[in-house]
């Protein structure tokens, strides 16, 4: 989108806003992105609101998912069929993967969803698309920050102090980010062509689940074969918040690096492809 300006007399001055398509194959339009943030934070405070709106406990949703989830895992896991923790309590072991896993979980079904949910906006006005999987993905930080306070909390009861680790705690939760972003730019511009697409997002988000070490430790994975679980991106991001702030974990260093290989593969295809369809969002919507 580019502008020009013109006089008429010597008190007007009208700006000109010419929309034309995008050149290349790929093109992020910063600037515009940039231009486009106050849109961004009203997507994200509009997001939140609605979640919260008229809601009994309200944020504290926030906790009480994952702390419900811990509860169950800790129960059937961890008591009932022993499952070993790395020598650590089971259930702040399974609180700090689930943690990364809420975080991606939702900025993943919401961003896939985003398009469609937003068709009235996306048909009638011009602004960069990528606003709309971006937005979720800072909502869900507000969530994250909530729960990261009860899991401070339970590593204090245990006795857990952090080591100097967790200064790398911010890449991975860039990386959990990515991957839902990564993935999130895919389902998102197919929910727009197939409409079935959401259907398949609670199933998948069930299949990672079950694929990610996070009701069990990646060391119960043969060591010839744990390499593979890299090719799960979330697998090395719980690994990683594992390590960084319990200072154990059974994941390894190759395992994060094919982690990240895998999530900058997905997230170029995925901006290739939300490119390439951006332009057909309004008539298919």
């Amino acid at each position: 989108m580019s502008s020009v300006e013109s006089k008429t007399g010597d008190a007007r001055t009208d700006r000109v806003f010419f929309i034309e398509p995008a050149q290349g194959r790929l093109s992020l339009k910063l600037l515009e992105l940039w231009e486009a943030r106050e849109l961004l934070f009203f997507l994200v405070w509009r997001d939140l609101k609605v979640r919260y709106k008229q809601t009994v406990l309200g944020a504290a949703w926030a906790i009480l998912q994952p702390v419900m989830t811990m509860v169950v895992f800790s129960v059937f896991f961890g008591r009932l069929a022993k499952v070993p923790s790395d020598g650590l309590p089971y259930p702040v072991f399974v609180f700090t993967a689930l943690l990364p896993w809420q975080l991606f979980a939702y900025a993943l079904t919401e961003s896939s969803n985003s398009l469609v949910g937003n068709q009235n906006l996306l048909s009638k006005v011009y602004f960069p698309r990528l606003v709309f999987p971006l937005a979720p993905l800072l909502a869900g930080l507000v969530d994250f920050t909530i729960a990261f306070v009860v899991l401070l909390a339970l590593m204090a009861f245990y006795g857990i102090v952090p080591t100097l680790a967790i200064l790398t705690l911010p890449l991975l939760v860039l990386l959990a980010i990515l991957t839902a972003m990564a993935v999130g730019l895919w389902l998102s511009a197919l929910n727009v062509q197939y409409r079935d697409v959401r259907y398949t997002i609670p199933f998948l988000t069930q299949f990672w689940l079950l694929a990610t070490p996070i009701a069990y430790s990646s060391s119960l994975v043969p060591e010839p074969w744990r390499a593979l679980l890299g090719l799960n991106p979330m697998a090395g991001v719980v690994e990683g918040f594992r390590w960084a702030l319990l200072g154990k974990g059974g994941g390894s260093v190759s395992q994060l690096v094919i982690s990240t290989a895998i999530v900058g593969i997905l997230l170029i295809g995925g901006l290739v492809y939300f490119h390439r369809m951006e332009r057909t969002f309004a008539d298919r919507v």
